[in-house]
């Protein structure tokens, strides 16, 4: 495996009194990896606790060998980890230019993010939009958004829930396009996915999810190929993920 970025060991994470993370043990390089899972088994809270969220958490994480579990969601931000969250989460009041203005403010380092020229390049119909009130977008937009406002931060790592969600597949295939070219410079990422063919177009190091903890490590191929696999970990009878162009 290439160097290690993000280390998960023995990860527990708790909302009230639920134990929803029991034990999860990763290690995420400069290949991205895609996880995936049914619903419920905790993909969502292994993604906020990571950032910082979620408040009661114990077990070990390291970013680039700094120990980040239990520090605050602006402090993992600044030490290079983009964060778009599932159902994007943008401000609608906000344009798309004040989107990425406040998080090139909020960085703090002129320059140190994504220049705008090569976000403009990833995502051509932000900057054509780029007056529009963000509620006024479509849900492709507002997902290129979300993305490109992680990216203002100047992220080395990036932790992606649910890009695809809601989204027809010709939208998806250039998200998903967008994302390779950025894997492609060196960007590490965390690929949370429902729809298993997007998954397996985004990476070829595919993990499983099952009642909070890593219940299968394997090849995107592999599970593309195993109904058996498919039906037992995913509930699925062959794989019913939408286009996303593969080719990895």
């Amino acid at each position: 495996m290439d160097d290690v970025l993000l280390s998960i060991s023995g990860l527990h994470a708790y909302h009230g009194q639920a134990h929803v993370l029991t034990g999860v043990d990763l290690a995420i390089g400069r290949e991205p990896l895609s996880l995936v899972g049914r619903n419920g088994m905790g993909k969502t809270t292994l993604c906020n606790t990571l950032m910082g969220l979620v408040p009661r958490a114990e077990g070990q994480v390291r970013f680039d060998g700094v120990e980040i579990l239990g520090e605050r969601p602006f402090r993992i931000a600044n030490l290079g980890i983009g964060y778009v969250p599932q159902g994007r989460r943008i401000f609608p009041s906000l344009t798309v230019e004040e989107h990425l203005q406040m998080m090139a403010e909020r960085r703090g380092k002129p320059g140190a993010g994504l220049p705008r020229e090569r976000i403009h390049a990833l995502f051509p119909g932000l900057l054509a939009r780029r007056r529009v009130l963000a509620g006024a977008l479509s849900g492709g937009e507002q997902q290129a958004l979300a993305i490109a406002r992680a990216l203002m931060i100047g992220p080395r790592f990036l932790i992606l829930d649910e890009i695809s969600e809601g989204l027809a597949p010709l939208v998806v295939d250039q998200l998903v396009e967008a994302l390779r070219s950025l894997s492609q410079e060196g960007m590490g990422m965390l690929i949370v996915e429902q729809r298993l063919a997007v998954a397996a177009a985004l990476s070829r190091r595919l993990a499983v999810m099952v009642s909070g903890r890593i219940a299968l490590e394997t090849t995107s191929a592999a599970m593309m190929a195993s109904a058996e696999d498919q039906q037992r970990y995913l509930g699925v009878k062959g794989d019913r993920g939408q286009s996303a162009r593969r080719g990895r």
